[in-house]
């Protein structure tokens, strides 16, 4: 059972990502029937630490709660921040002994630094997921997703999937009843569909470097809508299919196929973003053809529906 949590504030620690886990676990809501948790924030040596914002965090300890503590949480903090072996040797004792270890944003490399990810799946924000997977070849990097739970080890990407990963822990210590009236008073919704991919920021980019086949790319970013087919663009380059497709390949590092859908999905992204146009309207104006075909292309690569997307990612000024 999930009582008491150790939060590890190091020095550059993100306030917003440290006052995640302090709206979840460190607000005293048992008058209104929520659990409660004897909630601790804990420095390397009990003094305190300055904030990316700038201000000082005062602790309520030193290391000492971790080492009985249910859970350890790590919010996201200044990469550059060096982690003294007291601290990795305290992570290390703590999932030792079966406590739920929890990372938000950049958390996740302080766990990899205590050699916690090696062998087990974990994310962090998508714009540090190589660098992770680069430090920790053996941590098992999903990239796409908000959160990811290993066992007793939860990672969670950027700020805000920090909520979704504590109300999981929440959902499964307490139940879906408790998480969903947890999430209703924060004012969040209880879960989120989708992964990452959704908000990394993806402009419509220009042709890649090809030298032989960039006449054909800029065309084809020109004309998305249009039904195009590998004979006919090998026509279009000069070349026989079977050339056409290796050249292809060896030029932008996939097929055809694979890279126009992907094009098509950045472009109809951006119209749900910013225009008017119908699901079926987009599909047409991205070169699917129809809503279903749109759909089925753009869950694949993002996790969400073009609907849900454009609910999340709509610029309001459109609808004025």
């Amino acid at each position: 059972m999930l009582r008491s949590v150790a939060i590890l504030a190091l020095d550059g620690v993100a306030p917003f990502e440290l006052g995640v886990l302090a709206e979840v676990f460190g607000t005293d809501r048992t008058a209104d029937g929520f659990p409660g948790y004897r909630f601790t924030v804990c420095t390397s040596d009990g003094a305190q630490v300055r904030t990316s914002a700038g201000f000082h965090l005062t602790p309520h300890a030193d290391l000492g709660p971790i080492e009985d503590a249910d859970m350890v949480a790590v919010p996201a903090h200044n990469g550059g921040t060096a982690v003294s072996p007291a601290v990795l040797d305290a992570l290390r004792r703590a999932d030792s002994r079966g406590a739920y270890m929890l990372s938000v944003c950049s958390g996740a490399f302080v766990l990899g630094a205590a050699g916690l990810l090696d062998d087990r799946e974990c994310t962090t924000h998508w714009r540090y997921v190589d660098e992770l997977q680069r430090r920790h070849p053996r941590a098992r990097v999903r990239c796409n997703s908000l959160y990811v739970a290993d066992g007793r080890l939860l990672t969670s990407a950027g700020t805000a999937a920090g909520i979704d990963a504590c109300l999981h822990l929440v959902r499964q210590e307490h139940g879906s009843a408790t998480a969903t009236r947890l999430a209703r008073r924060m004012v969040v919704p209880p879960h989120r569909d989708g992964g990452q991919s959704q908000y990394i920021e993806a402009p419509i980019p220009k042709a890649p470097e090809a030298p032989t086949l960039e006449p054909v790319l800029e065309w084809l970013m020109g004309h998305l809508d249009r039904p195009v087919t590998v004979d006919g663009l090998a026509t279009r380059a000069g070349m026989t299919p079977r050339t056409f497709a290796r050249r292809f390949r060896a030029e932008t590092g996939t097929t055809p196929h694979d890279w126009l859908t992907n094009q098509r999905v950045l472009l109809a992204r951006r119209l749900l973003e910013e225009t008017g146009l119908s699901v079926e309207g987009v599909a047409g104006r991205a070169g699917f053809g129809d809503a279903a075909a749109l759909r089925h292309h753009f869950t694949r690569r993002l996790g969400t529906t073009p609907h849900a997307y454009r609910a999340t990612f709509r610029d309001r000024a459109t609808t004025s």
